[in-house]
């Protein structure tokens, strides 16, 4: 993965990219089903529409859309409950620590780029393990527009003051790289994320990952 521009800063999606929050995630879908007499729906089921927020969840553990006339209240329990219990069972993927700390050797601003309302992004992000603060946090409220649009990126890099196509944006979901594109970044794939129903390697992102680490592995010029 070669550019004439060097990689001047990491910007990272939140949900399944740095924290596995799916397990709160879940444990509030599953409240709101108790609330309606309905059973407990497992992990792994619920797993890959993490990162599509209460619109992923309540579509495949109620099987409402927004359009449907119980999505509202359905949607204000369920982030009730999350909020309630944000890091109950959230922690960062293994390697997270690490590659961020490697980062920070190298003088490399990080930041957080997600479509979470900043309602939820500030109380969850106060309470992980960082080795350091992120340089910028962008949620779902805080540009015009959210992903997949440019808008959340190019904030972030104005945030920072470095030119997007000296970014790279890292993420677990397409919209993740096709807001990256937009923007004018290089994409990254977070293969080990929840990735939805579609598979990375039909994203056309610039490169993918495995885990964490391999982010410093890549042929970029860091």
């Amino acid at each position: 993965m070669n550019s004439r521009h060097p990689v001047r800063a990491c910007l990272f999606d939140l949900d399944g990219t740095l924290a596995d929050t799916a397990p709160d995630l879940a444990a509030a879908l599953n409240r709101v089903r108790a609330d309606h007499e309905l059973p407990p729906m497992p992990l792994d089921v619920l797993r890959p529409m993490a990162s599509h927020g209460a619109r992923g969840l309540l579509g495949i553990g109620m099987q409402v859309s927004p359009d449907d006339a119980r999505y509202n209240q359905l949607k204000n329990d369920f982030l009730a409950y999350y909020l309630g219990a944000i890091r109950v069972q959230t922690e960062l993927f293994d390697g997270v620590r690490l590659l961020l700390e490697q980062l920070q050797r190298r003088a490399m601003p990080w930041g957080i780029v997600t479509n979470k309302l900043s309602t939820y992004t500030q109380p969850l992000v106060a309470q992980l393990p960082w080795p350091e603060p992120p340089a910028c946090i962008v949620s779902g409220d805080t540009a015009e527009r959210p992903k997949p649009a440019p808008d959340p990126l190019l904030y972030a890099a104005e945030a920072l003051q470095i030119d997007p196509a000296e970014c790279i944006y890292i993420g677990d979901d397409l919209r993740d790289i096709q807001s990256a594109k937009a923007a004018g970044m290089r994409s990254i794939a977070a293969a080990y994320g929840y990735c939805g129903p579609s598979s990375p390697n039909d994203w056309g992102a610039d490169a993918i990952i495995h885990h964490p680490l391999d982010l410093l592995t890549l042929d970029l010029m860091f």
